[in-house]
C-alpha cells in the first residue's frame, strides 16, 4: 500500500479573527495557501467554499481556534515548506497573533494515497497526541513514524 503524510495544527488566536490586531495574518493567508498549493509534494488542504481557507471551520467550538490540515507526499515535502518557503514570514510572527501552546498544537500521520481526512479524524489525531504523545496514530516532527 502507498501512503502519504496527513497533518492538522492547531492555534489560538489572541483576538477574534476580524480584530485589527489579527488583520495581517488574515491578508497573507491567501498567499501563504497559495504558496503551500504550488510546493512539491502538496496534495490537498481544508478550506469552505466562502472563504478559500479554513479559518471558519471551528471543529473545536472556539471561536478562536482555527485550524489548519492538509495532506503531503512525504515528511521531506511539508517540512520544505513549513522551514523552507514564504511560510516562514508569517511562522515566524506566529506571537504577534496566537496565544503559546501549552500542548501539542500539530499531529501528522500517515493516510492511504488518494483518501483525505475529515476534521472529525484531525481532531482526534491531535487530541490523541496532546493526551498519549507520539505514537503510530499520530506523531510529531520531532519523532517521525514511518508507515
Amino acid at each position: 500500500m502507498i501512503y502519504q503524510l496527513a497533518q492538522i495544527n492547531i492555534a489560538k488566536l489572541l483576538k477574534p479573527i476580524d480584530d485589527p490586531q489579527i488583520a495581517d495574518f488574515v491578508n497573507q493567508l491567501d498567499e501563504i495557501n497559495a504558496v503551500a498549493e504550488k510546493s512539491n509534494g502538496f496534495i490537498w488542504r481544508l478550506k469552505d467554499d466562502v472563504t478559500n481557507d479554513a479559518t471558519n471551520i471551528n471543529p473545536f467550538n472556539d471561536p478562536n481556534m482555527i485550524v489548519n490540515m492538509s495532506v503531503w507526499k512525504d515528511v521531506a515535502s511539508l517540512k520544505d515548506y513549513v522551514y523552507n518557503s514564504d511560510h516562514v514570514k508569517v511562522f515566524v510572527r506566529r506571537k504577534e497573533w496566537f496565544e503559546k501552546p501549552t500542548k501539542a498544537h500539530m499531529a501528522l500521520w500517515w493516510i492511504e494515497k488518494g483518501k483525505f481526512p475529515s476534521v472529525e479524524e484531525g481532531k482526534r489525531r491531535i487530541e490523541y497526541l496532546q493526551q498519549h504523545g507520539n505514537s503510530k496514530y499520530a506523531f510529531t516532527f520531532q519523532k517521525i513514524v514511518n508507515p
